[in-house]
């Protein structure tokens, strides 16, 4: 296969372009004979003349304009690769697949996907919704580029794999019944739901959290109703069913009848965080990315 010289066929689009080797030597910043010579290198190294006599000039072969014709859509192409590498090198090009659970994606990924979309065009982002510890088996295998997801559901051992980077702190409320006495009760605390039913998940990062927020309020929580689904959850608790404890990302858009209520004496939290495998986070990309869900991360309240 032929190993191909860019900087002849430069000199070859440079005098079809120019029409004379000396034009085409000066808008080079090369010699005239300096010209003739790649010519004649690019002649030996093909196999075939590139110019023909013309005349007191010289004029492109048959066999130049062939070359030439796929030398300029090679060409463009490395115009196009320019632009996209310089896109890729500000963040604004290249791909970047991120798994996060559900609440998340509502709260926290859409918002920064929206704005890189106005932002970042050419930059393609692919969201899967993936369970708190499913997030970081994605991540480990290589499946996403970025996961976010929640510090309760680290793995056991740190993993020298991934860098993690915390993102918002959620605050935990509690969901009562409208009707329920201490829906409109001042300084509320957690402990004053500790005889209450409650609705939480079996498994899962929800059950851990709310389990460990129940015990720094000095109790363990009487499960009444199983459910993982944020809506599920709110309507059962808007069906005076239990009450349950809700991170403030998942009760923003959706109350479901149910009376939240902050708990500032308790001030319980889930810490939500995003990770990357160790080495790619100086992509560009995937910087940008970062930046835009650090940016989403407002407070809620």
């Amino acid at each position: 296969m032929t190993e191909w010289d860019l900087r002849r066929l430069r000199v070859l689009q440079a005098l079809d372009e120019c029409g004379t080797v000396t034009a085409a030597a000066q808008r080079l910043c090369l010699t005239p004979s300096a010209v003739s010579q790649q010519l004649a290198a690019l002649a030996k190294q093909l196999g075939a003349p590139m110019v023909e006599p013309h005349g007191r000039r010289v004029r492109l072969t048959s066999a130049a304009r062939l070359v030439l014709g796929h030398a300029e859509r090679v060409f463009g192409q490395l115009e196009q690769a320019d632009a996209e590498l310089a896109g890729y090198l500000h963040g604004a090009a290249g791909e970047v697949r991120i798994g996060a659970f559900a609440t998340a994606i509502s709260g926290i990924v859409v918002p920064a996907v929206r704005q890189l979309m106005l932002e970042a065009p050419q930059l393609r982002i692919t969201v899967t919704e993936a369970e708190a510890a499913e997030a970081y088996r994605l991540l480990a295998a290589g499946e996403v580029d970025l996961a976010v997801s929640l510090a309760v559901q680290l793995p056991a051992e740190p993993d020298p794999r991934l860098v993690r980077t915390p993102l918002l702190t959620d605050p935990l409320d509690v969901a009562l019944p409208a009707g329920h006495p201490l829906a409109t009760a001042t300084g509320l605390r957690l402990a004053d739901l500790a005889d209450q039913p409650w609705i939480y998940g079996a498994t899962g990062p929800w059950r851990d959290i709310t389990l460990a927020a129940c015990a720094d309020a000095g109790f363990v929580p009487r499960r009444a109703h199983t459910a993982a689904d944020w809506d599920a959850i709110l309507a059962m608790v808007g069906a005076g069913l239990g009450v349950a404890l809700v991170p403030r990302l998942a009760s923003a858009a959706r109350r479901g009848g149910a009376v939240v209520r902050p708990l500032p004496a308790d001030l319980p939290t889930r810490q939500v965080v995003a990770a990357v495998r160790a080495g790619t986070g100086t992509a560009p990309p995937l910087r940008r990315v970062l930046a835009a869900l650090r940016a989403a991360t407002v407070q809620p309240g």
